[in-house]
């Protein structure tokens, strides 16, 4: 009964690695305006809630393992939770990125909101805020923990994952999520090459004229209208790709 009991508690140990690990980087439950103990208790919470489900992946493994098998089998577990958290996060940061180049390319440039503990434009926050807000509305958060679920079909954890399949993984989804940031902000790439290159021009033109000064608040309010614009379809159709990555 003892040996059984034990067994139990380090198969939910192992669990809670890879489910603990993944939700501690994974996009919305990773953002810093989430205390750290609320983290932890969300993690705790679905570990037990998927322990009846898994227990029974992760306990041959287990049974039969010395204590540096165990060792092997945590860091292991550890390992896969950070790959699948991090390439779920890494869709949120190239949005980040693309959302930091916008408001470059519209003339919002000033820092002045803090946003994941780093002072960024007020426009950063505004578009990433919106896709967490999607991410949660829309229920996909139940669809990346259906991918934990289901990674225990592929990573078993008797083997894990290598190291370099582990950075193939990391790579591959990282231009995935890069081209996806690229075409969704491909409107404001077109508006600042034309603003920039009309802006140049006819500063040429008129050397005594301080153009670029002058058409600082044109560029922004073009760029706010084109924001107006597109901003919904551009959370809608990030969302939407992001989705069909969850579910595959």
């Amino acid at each position: 009964m003892i040996a059984s009991s034990s067994v139990s508690i380090l198969a939910t140990f192992l669990i809670f690695c890879r489910i603990g690990t993944c939700m501690m980087v994974a996009p919305g439950y990773s953002r810093v305006n989430i205390p750290t103990q609320i983290r932890l208790f969300l993690a705790i919470s679905v570990t037990l809630m998927l322990t009846p489900l898994l227990e029974s992946t992760v306990r041959p493994a287990v049974e039969a393992a010395t204590a540096p098998d165990l060792l092997r089998l945590i860091m292991s577990e550890l390992m896969v939770g950070l790959v699948i958290g991090l390439t779920a996060r890494m869709f949120f940061a190239a949005l980040e990125t693309m959302a930091t180049f916008v408001a470059s390319g519209i003339g919002l440039t000033l820092p002045g909101v803090a946003d994941d503990g780093e002072h960024v434009p007020a426009l950063v926050p505004l578009i990433t805020l919106t896709a967490t807000v999607v991410f949660f509305v829309t229920d996909q958060h139940w669809e990346l923990l259906r991918g934990l679920v289901g990674s225990y079909q592929i990573w078993l954890p008797a083997t894990g994952i290598s190291a370099e399949g582990g950075l193939t993984q990391l790579v591959d989804h990282l231009s995935m999520a890069f081209t996806l940031a690229l075409r969704v902000a491909s409107p404001f790439v077109i508006y600042a090459v034309i603003v920039n290159f009309a802006v140049g021009l006819a500063n040429k033109l008129t050397p005594s004229i301080p153009v670029y000064f002058i058409s600082i608040p044109f560029v922004l309010t073009g760029g706010l209208l084109l924001l107006y614009l597109t901003g919904r379809e551009m959370v809608l159709q990030f969302s939407i790709a992001f989705a069909s990555w969850l579910s595959g």
